[in-house]
């Protein structure tokens, strides 16, 4: 069974009360939620109560998915929508800062590592200092440029889902995306040379 007939079967169920669908839909994608939330946020307290908030969202609110585009797709859009809200609340004159707003001197908590069944220390602390590179390096970016990264490279999703989730045309979306990696690409390499 492909990924969206998967998700499309449990999420039937789910709606049908079976509390064991919904707990695989989560596990399916709270991994990656979590990390989109963090690399938004640059917080893991944040990102925790971003996603903690969207799947208490998305349960209350299944019935509603149509099956227009796939339940990823759904889902980072009620991320985005609620990580908008979650920024309103919390700085109300800060909406051109969406993600970040960190001090300068202060360091992005990035303690995801990559999916591996074990990693040695020296191992760990590279890939968590690259992974804190690239966080620190994409709240530099504007929020549609950020986001588009993430939707983009992170969770594999098409230009077409991510002017869906952006509101926006294809073409937006890809003049985004390609503005983002000329941004990063200087700074990147030029940490990588050090």
């Amino acid at each position: 069974m492909d990924e969206t007939a998967l998700d499309e079967a449990l999420i039937e169920a789910a709606v049908q009360g079976s509390p064991r669908a919904w707990e695989q839909l989560v596990r399916r994608h709270e991994r990656r939620l979590f990390n989109f939330g963090l690399r938004l946020t640059g917080n893991r307290s944040d990102a925790l109560d971003l996603m903690q908030d969207v799947l208490l969202g998305v349960y209350r609110n299944l019935h509603h998915y149509r099956g227009e585009a796939r339940f990823s797709s759904w889902l980072f859009r009620i991320a985005h929508n609620k990580a908008v809200d979650m920024n309103r609340r919390r700085r109300p004159m800060a909406m051109s800062d969406l993600y970040g707003g960190q001090d300068p001197d202060q360091q992005p908590d990035c303690d995801q590592v990559a999916d591996t069944e074990a990693v040695d220390p020296q191992e760990a602390a590279i890939i968590g200092e690259s992974q804190a590179r690239i966080v620190a390096a994409l709240q530099a970016l504007p929020a549609t440029q950020r986001l588009v990264v993430e939707l983009k490279i992170y969770q594999g999703l098409t230009f077409d889902e991510i002017a869906g989730i952006q509101g926006v045309s294809a073409n937006t979306a890809k003049t985004r995306f390609y503005a983002a990696i000329r941004k990063l690409k200087p700074g990147l390499e030029q940490q990588h040379d050090m």
